[in-house]
This record gives structure tokens, C-alpha cells and sequence, in this order.
């Protein structure tokens, strides 16, 4: 990192990570000081190493918000502290961003900086609701403008223009539609609004200007991208016919079963988003909380005098994707691969796990049916007396049952730490933010120590017990153990996977919002 500081104006598109540039995700793994708009997803927040410095400098309607002066002099300040700033503004930073101040004041005190284009609503909010901006026949031209300020537009000239793409104007919609008329423009004018355009709360009403203020009297419309002209007409054109699940963030989101639920997904740091991929194409919007670290284990000598007499083993026991990745890439760093594994046997517990295993080019000898560990000795494919089982675990607060079980069928078990898990340092700040404003359905919890870090990581932002604070929130398991320490440390489980898989936790999480729904429609 050099020594000489530098601002990044960074435009953070519609907000979600997937419209996010490639520079901009580059830039924010390496900054060293965040400064951040209202509208940026807070998701966004968890891309900065966890030693930047985080300020909230947001503007909020009819809300306190920072001074733009105090903005130019945070940047300026951090900057000749010999910082990398990054000033992330939603969409893209010379749309409506308010650069022209802070350039200012980092040209008038010798600041470096550079601007990172981002997506604009106003180009992509219309596409994802399949509308487009040019025509050839109908809309040969299009103007962007804010609405923020209705009395300082010249209406008169955008009236007589094909396309109107506004901004900030949910809240001046009545003016807006006055004035175009007023002006000349026709009732039966098409018209479309799109509230949180490219997340999975996208919503959209259209109709025309003599109708849409009775169509959405009493519904929030911001922050709204509000689209005028008969290209808008277009859109029943070119919807698609069949709605998948990689149309989640279109128009069509509110038929996917999960949209309008925000769901808090516990994981270990650095684990792959697979899961919340998963629900987000269902509809639901996801808020990752990392709850667990994994690291090395404290020492490495049982482990590697374990890989040093492979040979001796019957079977090698994985119940875990860390077991999985930590074992072989020890096996790899002394100088080995798996033809030393030649005469061992592999079992692994857990559909994750043997994903994780085939991704080594391995396929396991043995599965048990129930993906849990407590079904594996049960089902064993085989007479375990006699059998040497190397047993590549959790350093400390594992489970002992399994072993045990082995011992009883006269196995002998051989347990190496391979990795070691703990509770992070700090809750994600979108986490922390979500739960704290009571904005969490339904929170996910895929194994036992996720359960009891996030206890302990939440105990810290409530002043009531957690239980207590949790009350309304719905609590889903992956499994049977998993939910028997929901119990313990927060006295209850909403939901069970049927399958202990994610793919089944996300179908038991569907069928109990279709349940809720239903109660609440009888009710």
C-alpha cells in the first residue's frame, strides 16, 4: 500500500453486489476508509477489511444528515493522512452525486483522486422492468432528471419530450403529474414506477397520468425511478413469457415465494455465498452475518504424523467441508496427494462434504442416507470391530457422540485437530443494523457453533436477553442437532430442514412463509 493518500469517487450502481463494477469490488478490498451514501447496500460494507474505518455520511429525507461541507473535509482530512479513501455513492457518482463539491475541495488542498463509474437507476431500472429508453418510433430521445426540486424544472420544455426518466420525485409524483398535463401531455400517457429497481424488493405500478395517483395513493414510493412515455407501453411486449428464477430482480420478483422476507444467514467468514444466492433467487432479500471463524489448529504434529502413516488406516472419516479442505491441504504441503490414500476408505457426512470432496477428485466410499453424523455409525457399510479410523476434526467443542459410537463397535478412532473454529470479533455492520431496527423474518443457522457465536456476537448489541430480542423472528435449523442447540441458547426452532441440507432448509423456509401466509389469511 503506498504511503501517498487518494480518493476513489466509487459508483455503487443499484446497490446489490452483482451490479457492482470489478474496480470498484477491487477497490473496496483494499480500502482504508469507507465513506458511505444512504442508499448503498449495507451487504456492501462486509467487502472492506475489517480494520476500515466505516463513516455513514448518508442523506435521508426529512432525516439529520451530514453536511456536504463535513463530507469535503472528511475526505480531505483521511487523504493528507496519506489514506486510501473510497467515497461510495449509490449509482454512478456524476448522476446526481454531488462531485462537483468534494472535487473541489480535493483539487483546492492538493488531494488525489480518481471517479469510478457505476451503474445509474436510471438506465438500468427501466431494463429490469423491460422497458426500453429509445425506440425508433416512439422515443428517439430520453432526458434524466430530479424531481427533488419540482418548482425549478422547466416543464413547459419537458413535456414536448418523447421520454422522461425522474429521479427522487415518489414524494412529488402529484406535482409531476400536474405539470405534464398542464403542459399538454395526454392522460392516456403511459407511465411506470420502479421502487428498488435490481433488488429482490424490486416493485413496479404502471398505468397512465390520469390514473397513477389513484393507483398508488398510500404506498411508499421511494427511492423510485418513475419512467413517462409510451415507450413504457413496450413492457408487456417484452416480458418474458415464462418467469425462472434468474428473473428475481425483474417486475416479476413478487411471484417468487420468498420476496418481502429479509432472512439473516449466519456462516463461517469467507464461505462461499452459495446458500444466499439461493434464497435471493427466490425472492427473499439476504443479509450475511459471518459467525464463525476458521483458522489452524494450535498444533499440527498429530495431524501430520497422522497423514505420515496413512497407510495404517481403514478409513478416513470427513464430516465437514473444513475437515475436507483442511486435511488435504496438509496433505498436499508435505509433499503428498491422494494416491497416498491408496487402501483407505472415505466416509463423509453431509451432501456438502462429499461436494467438497469430489471437488479434490475424490469420490466417497460411503454417505449416510440422513446426512448426519449420528446416522453413520448406524449404517455403516461395514463390521467396524478391529477398524483403525483416522478422524480429521474441530480442534475443540466438537461433538462426542460420534466417536464414542465407533469405540462401542470396537473401532479404534484416531482424532487429529485439523482446524479450529472461534467466534469473529466483531457482527457485520448490515447484520448489526438489520436486527437492531427489527428488519430480520426469518434468521438461518447451518451448525451448532453458529448458533452459540451468534448468541454471543448479538449479546453484545441488546440490552434484553437474546430470546427476548428475537421475539417474532423466525428460527431455522438445517437439523436435529443444530435445533437442539436453538433450544439451548435461545429457547425455541421455528423451522427444520426435512433434508439436512441448504437446499433443504431453503424449501422448509418457503413452506413455512406459505403456512404463515396462509394462518394470516384465515385469521
Amino acid at each position: 500500500m503506498t504511503n501517498t493518500g487518494k480518493v476513489y469517487l466509487v459508483g455503487a450502481g443499484l446497490g446489490d453486489v452483482a451490479y457492482l463494477t470489478v474496480k470498484a469490488h477491487n477497490l473496496l478490498a483494499v480500502a482504508e476508509v469507507l465513506v458511505y451514501d444512504a442508499l448503498v447496500d449495507e451487504q456492501l460494507l462486509e467487502y472492506v477489511p475489517s480494520d476500515c474505518l466505516k463513516l455513514d455520511v448518508g442523506k435521508r429525507g426529512g432525516k439529520p444528515s451530514t453536511p456536504q461541507t463535513e463530507i469535503n473535509q472528511l475526505l480531505v482530512q483521511h487523504c493528507q493522512a496519506g489514506k486510501q479513501v473510497v467515497r461510495l455513492k449509490s449509482g454512478d457518482p456524476f448522476i446526481f452525486g454531488r462531485c462537483t463539491s468534494e472535487i473541489a475541495a480535493l483539487k483546492a488542498n492538493s488531494c488525489d483522486f480518481e471517479v469510478i463509474p457505476g451503474i445509474s437507476s436510471a438506465l438500468a431500472a427501466p431494463l429490469l422492468a423491460e422497458i426500453p429508453l429509445t425506440d425508433p418510433v416512439m422515443s428517439r430521445c430520453f432526458a434524466v432528471l430530479t424531481a427533488h426540486e419540482p418548482e425549478a424544472l422547466d416543464w413547459e420544455a419537458l413535456s414536448r419530450l418523447e421520454t422522461l426518466v425522474i429521479l427522487m420525485g415518489g414524494k412529488n409524483l402529484p406535482e409531476i403529474v400536474h405539470q405534464l398535463m398542464k403542459h399538454g401531455r395526454s392522460h392516456f400517457t403511459p407511465i411506470a414506477i420502479i421502487r428498488w429497481a435490481g433488488t429482490p424488493q424490486q416493485q413496479i405500478w404502471s398505468g397512465q397520468l390520469g390514473n397513477i395517483i389513484e393507483t398508488t395513493t398510500g404506498l411508499l414510493l421511494s427511492p423510485a425511478v418513475i419512467v413517462i412515455g409510451e415507450v413504457v407501453g413496450l413492457r408487456n411486449f417484452l416480458q418474458p413469457e415464462t418467469i425462472s428464477l434468474k428473473h428475481s430482480t425483474t417486475a416479476m420478483s413478487h411471484n417468487l415465494p420468498l420476496t418481502g422476507k429479509t432472512i439473516l444467514v449466519t456462516r463461517s467468514v469467507g464461505q462461499s455465498s452459495e446458500f444466499s444466492d439461493r434464497l435471493t433467487k427466490f425472492g427473499a432479500k439476504v443479509i450475511e452475518m459471518p459467525a464463525l471463524e476458521i483458522g489452524p489448529p494450535s498444533s499440527w504434529q498429530a495431524l501430520d504424523q497422522a497423514i505420515n502413516n496413512l497407510s495404517a488406516f481403514h478409513w478416513l472419516v470427513l464430516t465437514s467441508t473444513n475437515g475436507v479442505d483442511y486435511f488435504f491441504d496438509r496433505l498436499h504441503l508435505k509433499g503428498k496427494d491422494s494416491r497416498a490414500l491408496a487402501g483407505v476408505k472415505i466416509a463423509v457426512v453431509g451432501e456438502k462434504t462429499a461436494q467438497s470432496l469430489q471437488k479434490r477428485g475424490l469420490q466417497a466410499d460411503f454417505i449416510p442416507p440422513n446426512f448426519v453424523a449420528d446416522s453413520l455409525v448406524e449404517t455403516f457399510p461395514e463390521t467396524l470391530s478391529g477398524k483403525k479410523i483416522l478422524f480429521p476434526r474441530v480442534e475443540s467443542g466438537g461433538r462426542e457422540i460420534l466417536v464414542n459410537e465407533f469405540h462401542s463397535k470396537g473401532a479404534e478412532v484416531i482424532e487429529v485437530a485439523a482446524y479450529q473454529s472461534c467466534c469473529p470479533s466483531h457482527i457485520a455492520p448490515a447484520a448489526e443494523l438489520a436486527l437492531k431496527t427489527g428488519q430480520v423474518d426469518v434468521i438461518t443457522f447451518a451448525s451448532s457453533k453458529t448458533v452459540q457465536f451468534f448468541c454471543q456476537l448479538v449479546s453484545k448489541i441488546f440490552s434484553s436477553n437474546v430470546a427476548t430480542a428475537l421475539e417474532g423472528v423466525c428460527l431455522a435449523s438445517i437439523g436435529p442437532q443444530t435445533s437442539k442447540t436453538c433450544h439451548a441458547f435461545l429457547g425455541r426452532v421455528d423451522v427444520e430442514a426435512e433434508e439436512y441440507t441448504l437446499d433443504g432448509l431453503s424449501q422448509a423456509i418457503i413452506k413455512w412463509v406459505q403456512n404463515a401466509g396462509v394462518a394470516q389469511f384465515t385469521d
